[in-house]
């Protein structure tokens, strides 16, 4: 049994590396498209504050590890947790190949649902509604909403300032709200990892109860840091460059709005939000305020289905995987 835990926590960490350089994007892309940061000081300070903010991310942790679904302790438990990964990671990187920034969190879940379906597991469909279809429908909204009437303020209470000094200090503002946007992706991402390894410590008998080692802590954290690190250019170049071209205020304004919504899901709630959305249609909604053509709404088309289809996708490779791995052992 110990090697089999083993096992599913190397493959836990091999998605969260793919999470790394996937979502690299999400607090890294505004800052580099408007130079406000070179792309490596930029991909430190992200992992960076993916370290840090991991250590606040508990309540995520918990509703992923035991608010979605349930699993009997034992080798079948583990084989629902080794296929969800295998399903999320499939998803994670053919939305890289393909430079669509969709969301790793939801690719987790549908994954666990996904296998927990195929193995006749119990899937806890009031969490799955309350902690994850209902914030992933209203936080793309609020970014939406909340990037538009962020980027007005600014507008209007620097709008007697000169264009070039407002550009170079909003360069500088950028870099705090890089981290705090890195620093939210820690809390949310880095957090679901180390809950889907509590599962597997609790499916494998090796934990019981809801809290996270403190060595999940770190070796989470660092392996999300190390794939960020790593970069992940083709959805960079979407979100920063694709959707609108940004300025460094309209840059500071997406990342401002996305940290707020990720702080008060993770800390208010611990709702497992995607980073990827919250960012991306704060960046929408950041754009419309230029025109509303402004915005590349077919690129945003295409990013919007890449949404659609995460969660089942993600479910229906990972029910495809629990099958075969059930065949081979």
């Amino acid at each position: 049994m110990l090697i089999a835990v083993v096992v599913v926590i190397l493959v836990a960490m091999a998605f969260n590396y793919t999470n790394g350089f996937h979502d690299a994007a999400n607090a890294i892309a505004t800052s580099v498209s408007t130079r406000a940061l070179t792309p490596r000081a930029a991909l430190a300070l992200a992992a960076v504050g993916n370290l840090l903010g991991s250590f606040l991310g508990a309540k995520v942790a918990a509703t992923v590890g035991s608010g979605i679904i349930g699993l009997k302790p034992g080798p079948e438990g583990l084989l629902v947790v080794f296929a969800a990964l295998i399903g999320a990671i499939a998803w994670n990187l053919t939305t890289w190949y393909f430079g669509l920034p969709s969301s790793s969190s939801h690719a987790l879940i549908g994954g666990m649902v996904g296998a927990a379906l195929a193995a006749g597991s119990i899937v806890y469909w009031a969490g799955v509604v309350d902690k994850v279809v209902i914030p992933m429908v209203i936080s793309p909204v609020v970014g939406l909403v909340a990037g538009y009437f962020v980027m007005l303020a600014i507008y209007w209470i620097f709008r007697k300032k000169n264009p070039g000094k407002l550009n170079r200090g909003f360069r500088w503002a950028q870099s705090c709200s890089a981290a705090g946007m890195a620093f939210g992706h820690g809390m949310q991402d880095a957090a679901k990892t180390m809950g889907i390894v509590v599962l597997a410590l609790q499916v494998g008998g090796f934990h019981t109860g809801n809290d996270i080692p403190i060595w999940v802590f770190f070796v989470s954290a660092a392996v999300l840091s190390a794939g960020t690190y790593a970069g992940g250019w083709r959805i960079m170049r979407t979100l920063g460059r694709k959707v609108i071209e940004l300025g460094p205020p309209q840059g500071f304004a997406a990342e401002v709005t996305a940290s707020v919504i990720l702080y008060v899901a993770a800390i208010g709630f611990g709702a497992p939000i995607s980073t990827t959305h919250t960012i991306t249609s704060a960046i929408m909604g950041v754009g419309a305020t230029k025109r509303v053509s402004a915005v590349r709404w077919g690129v945003a088309g295409n990013i919007v289905m890449a949404w659609v289809l995460t969660f089942p996708a993600a479910g229906a490779v990972a029910a495809l995987a629990y099958v075969v791995a059930g065949l081979v052992t």
